[in-house]
């Protein structure tokens, strides 16, 4: 008996779905452990939580989830734009920064096209891209940072998008502006560049992409609630761009893509400066103390600009699944093909502590 899975599209045959950082109720349930002894750094997410604002005007904003949520996203789009001095036009809102980069793909990606991405990037730029049928050049990382030049050199005419995650994850390194600046005199026009800036807030000296947007380059800077708000629950983020390919986007996305309360948190959220700015002193209090500890543990690291630190463990599966048995989720990098590598989030001090020591003890 024929089956219907044998009309689905030939390219996703090998297409493997994207494998999400262990929950902590399913580790509690696997391994009859306490879900509040379970600490869990693994997903970059905010240690402090949600902002306190947001959690505020989600509250309210439930009283009124009866009511369908503003397709367009008239009053995030607004605070957005005035934050970034552009206009609404300039704004897509979307289910998490990730389903921008699904939009791109339906509104500009055809089978047989191809698209840039560096060798140790998210790996959902080739998820998506292979998704659309499109092929995705890894072009090599050496010191896991993008190797922007290396990158415009591999465009050819079938190149549509080019991928640039910075800072990236899972390595945590960053491209400065001269090196973004000289990469984009030699983009092609056929060529649209999605800068990927899920972690810009938690940079002290960040690169300004947004020029671009303003002189109507072919330009899409990705941008989350996720992190530095502490909202990933609520799958909120955006896109920055021009009214055309702004046009575009709208047309691709699902009707209420962004629920009423997501949308209400994020306002508040990003306006509780506050709250972000504690989070940064945080985090960069944490990575300090991973980056010494790793020092003095001999360990190799690389130097993070985001909320993570990327370290060689020799077998990342296997510290994976000892530090899991001990109650403490971190995220093995088998999948980006870095096997000995595990990436640990910042988390609060005491997490933090009780990871090293953890840690200290699996590899002893």
């Amino acid at each position: 008996m024929s089956s219907i899975v044998n009309e689905a599209h030939p390219w996703l045959e090998n297409l493997v779905a994207y494998d999400p950082g262990k929950p902590i109720e399913e580790t509690a349930r696997e391994l009859g452990l306490d879900p509040n002894e379970i600490i869990k750094i693994a997903s970059n997410e905010n240690p402090l939580g949600p902002s306190p604002k947001a959690v505020e005007a989600m509250k309210e904003a439930a009283e009124w989830v009866h009511i369908y949520p503003d397709g367009g996203g008239y009053k995030l789009r607004t605070a957005i734009a005035e934050t970034f001095g552009l206009g609404r036009e300039n704004v897509v809102i979307s289910n998490g920064s990730n389903e921008i980069i699904e939009l791109v793909g339906h509104g500009f990606l055809n089978p047989g096209d191809n698209v840039i991405a560096a060798e140790h990037a998210f790996v959902v730029y080739k998820l998506m891209a292979t998704l659309f049928g499109a092929e995705t050049i890894e072009v090599p990382d050496p010191g896991f940072a993008h190797d922007l030049d290396a990158m415009a050199a591999a465009i050819t005419p079938r190149t549509r998008k080019i991928f640039i995650a910075n800072p990236n994850n899972p390595t945590g390194t960053l491209v400065g502006q001269e090196a973004i600046d000289r990469f984009m005199d030699k983009v092609p026009d056929h060529v649209m560049v999605i800068f990927d800036e899920a972690y810009h807030e938690f940079l002290h000296d960040a690169p300004d992409t947004l020029k671009y947007v303003r002189e109507g380059r072919n330009v899409v800077i990705m941008r989350t609630f996720s992190k530095i708000q502490g909202l990933a629950g609520l799958r909120i983020g955006y896109g920055i761009t021009t009214p055309e390919i702004a046009q575009v986007l709208h047309k691709c996305r699902q009707p209420f893509n962004t629920n009423s309360i997501a949308q209400a948190g994020a306002i508040a959220g990003l306006a509780d400066t506050e709250h972000q700015e504690r989070t940064r002193n945080l985090n960069d209090e944490g990575l300090a103390f991973y980056q010494n500890a790793f020092d003095e543990m001999g360990l190799e690291y690389v130097p993070s600009f985001a909320n993570f630190v990327l370290v060689k463990v020799g077998n990342g599966d296997a510290v994976f699944d000892a530090m899991l048995k001990r109650g403490i989720i971190i995220r093995s990098m088998r999948s980006y093909k870095l096997p000995e590598w595990v990436r640990v989030s910042v988390g609060t001090m005491p997490q933090n502590e009780r990871c090293i020591s953890t840690l200290k003890e699996v590899l002893a």
